[in-house]
């Protein structure tokens, strides 16, 4: 509880988080409204539409939890961490926690934000959680948001420097994994499982009956498994990367 309580005071004083959060908020439930505001009868108001810019919301969050891990390596108070919490292992594990768990927050607020506005703008919509395709399109991007914000946390204590993991994550989450669809006779099975496609498929597979037209919402994923499966891979992914990371900075020098 200890390193926890120093982690959230360590995150809290920086500037970063309170802008990202703002700038997550900001995004995201602007998308959906929007959204909402530029509805009518060829484009209407769905549930997916209101989840819009939530992979909007997923950049924010991964440069916020980057950031969280690549500062401390900047101005060198890694060490002084690593001094006082010779157990590098249960100093990153708290910081991990501390950081993904303001992601999912993050995200929740996010998300039912974005339902809430377009619920205030477009009354006469169907937007009701009534089924578990909508608690997973709403309540879901917190769960995604957490382990996103694992995997920069992850990368950050790899890369160490702020643009490179900012831009190592942001090239591959925005880029590379739909170039690779490009790539000649494989490119489409590969890309099924890259794991923010995965990820995307627990909050947009397994539509209710009115599944959305596929320009409203977030783009529907082309992974195969079945949504909590895709959230249960989606998962292993940041755990791996997140123990390579710790094993890594057990072995170097802070």
């Amino acid at each position: 509880m200890t390193l926890l309580a120093v982690e959230r005071l360590k995150l809290f004083t920086t500037r970063s988080p309170w802008w990202s959060m703002l700038a997550a908020l900001v995004v995201t439930i602007g998308f959906a409204a929007l959204m909402a505001g530029t509805s009518d009868d060829t484009a209407p108001m769905d549930l997916a539409a209101t989840q819009f810019g939530y992979n909007f919301g997923v950049v924010v969050v991964m440069v916020m939890a980057a950031l969280a891990v690549t500062t401390e390596y900047r101005f060198s108070t890694i060490r002084a961490t690593f001094l006082a919490v010779p157990n590098r292992t249960a100093a990153l594990l708290a910081k991990t926690a501390v950081v993904a768990t303001l992601g999912a927050l993050i995200g929740a607020v996010a998300a039912f934000g974005s339902w809430g506005i377009a619920t205030l703008i477009t009354p006469e919509a169907d937007l009701a959680l009534d089924s578990p395709y909508a608690w997973r399109a709403v309540a879901g991007v917190a769960l995604v948001y957490f382990f996103s914000a694992v995997i920069a946390v992850a990368v950050g204590t790899f890369i160490r420097h702020s643009a490179g993991a900012i831009s190592a994550l942001l090239i591959y989450s925005q880029l590379v994994e739909s170039l690779v669809q490009l790539i000649p006779n494989v490119g489409d099975d590969i890309y099924k499982w890259l794991p923010f496609n995965v990820a995307n498929n627990f909050v947009t597979g397994d539509p209710d009956p009115s599944a959305r037209p596929v320009e409203f919402g977030p783009p529907p994923s082309t992974a195969e498994l079945s949504p909590w499966w895709s959230l249960a891979y989606f998962a292993g992914f940041a755990l791996v990367l997140l123990i390579l990371s710790i094993v890594s900075a057990n072995k170097r020098d802070a």
